[in-house]
């Protein structure tokens, strides 16, 4: 059997976010926003029937991740420098004295240790790699990337075989 790549880049693969990156336990950026962009290339054999797998599969399972981060408020639940606490239908952030409080609906706390394309592109492909549907496409290998602006690609790559 022959392998091939397929990429998957569409216009819809995409998402609007704020945050924040961490550099330090005293220096951060400013909470600003951004619209991030999502594309994904994926390696398998093509089968007897001439396809290597269902496209619209991936394209669902990548716009479902967009859809989970579009107009939230992104923050990093593994870093070292920020204290996170949620209560009453808020969520407190403090980094190094200073507190900013946002509605718990506007937030998604994410497994990372900082909200920047290098690790949203390894939350993405951790997402992916965990769920069944993915699971059952026989892909050997994929690379996701990230953008937060042209010219800028957080880029993972996995091999699943």
């Amino acid at each position: 059997m022959s392998k091939v790549a397929i990429e998957v880049v569409r216009e819809s693969l995409h998402f609007s976010a704020a945050h924040f990156t961490i550099f330090s336990a005293s220096e951060r950026e400013n909470l600003h926003g951004h619209n991030f962009r999502l594309n994904g290339t994926f390696e398998s054999e093509i089968q007897e029937d001439g396809l290597c797998f269902d496209y619209g599969k991936i394209k669902g399972i990548l716009q479902g991740l967009c859809d989970e981060l579009d107009e939230r408020f992104l923050v990093p639940e593994r870093s070292p420098y920020l204290d996170i606490n949620t209560e009453n239908g808020v969520v407190r952030l403090t980094f190094n004295g200073e507190s900013m409080t946002l509605p718990v609906r506007d937030v998604r706390v994410l497994p990372v240790r900082n909200i920047t394309v290098e690790e949203l592109a390894t939350w993405i492909a951790e997402r992916l790699i965990t769920n069944e549907l993915f699971a059952s496409l026989k892909i050997n290998r994929m690379q996701i990337k990230v953008a937060s602006g042209s010219g800028q690609w957080g880029v993972v790559t996995r091999d699943l075989s």
